[in-house]
């Protein structure tokens, strides 16, 4: 293998840098309980905060916007820093299309509709029918999942990116526990606090992704070259 210039061994902590930031962006939720809104946590979506009409709409979406152009470059960049396998490659392809897709979700706000509408009130398993917003948080939900999961798997094959096989993974349980409980409880009469559960599994997305930037600039320290 080659020896890493000075300069190039830099570009891990660029992508670690921009991951972060991504991570702390994609927790701008959590501006619910400081900013003057009336919400419910407990039965009310995320994707309410940045509807149509809502008067903090903008902040939301853009920091959901500064994610995913965050991202983007990131993936790009773990594809060219780092050697490339199987698992790693499809991880860093997920996270593209997660932050393509968190654009496209910022872009496409969940419309305000009458409630005495059905078709507006419903949720479903399949939301996706009525609404695009609904289609663009699922492929974004998917592509993170995707990525998790790929790279918990290389962690543990290739025996590197420790925090991933430990406290990545942990936050990987945590997440899908969440995703269980909506797909579930979503589909049951009555309320099971469907807001908390979404709210957990944003916040293990959040989480996850500080821990692979975390990774990243570990594993920068141990520079692999394009074979």
């Amino acid at each position: 293998m080659s020896e890493p210039t000075r300069f190039s061994r830099g570009y891990p902590v660029l992508i670690a840098a921009a991951i972060a930031v991504a991570g702390l962006c994609y927790s701008s939720w959590v501006l619910e309980f400081v900013l003057p809104i009336s919400s419910d946590p407990v039965n009310t979506f995320l994707s309410e905060l940045d509807a149509e009409g809502k008067p903090y709409r903008e902040v939301f979406a853009t920091a959901d916007k500064l994610a995913g152009l965050l991202l983007i470059p990131a993936a790009l960049g773990g594809l060219l820093v780092f050697r490339r396998r199987a698992l790693t490659t499809t991880g860093w392809l997920a996270l593209l299309c997660f932050g393509a897709a968190t654009i496209a979700d910022a872009m496409l706000p969940l419309r305000d509709c009458d409630p005495a509408v059905s078709a507006c009130g419903d949720s479903g398993l399949f939301p996706q029918l009525r609404q695009p917003h609904a289609l663009t948080s699922t492929l974004a939900v998917t592509s993170i999942a995707v990525a998790a999961f790929a790279f918990s798997a290389a962690a543990y094959r290739y025996h590197r990116w420790r925090i991933l096989r430990e406290f990545g993974v942990l936050v990987l349980v945590v997440g899908s526990a969440a995703t269980i409980w909506m797909l579930v409880a979503d589909n049951l009469s009555g309320s099971y606090a469907l807001g908390i559960a979404q709210r957990v599994q944003v916040g293990a997305m959040s989480l996850w992704l500080l821990a692979l930037a975390a990774a990243v600039l570990v594993e920068g320290r141990e520079w692999a070259t394009r074979p």
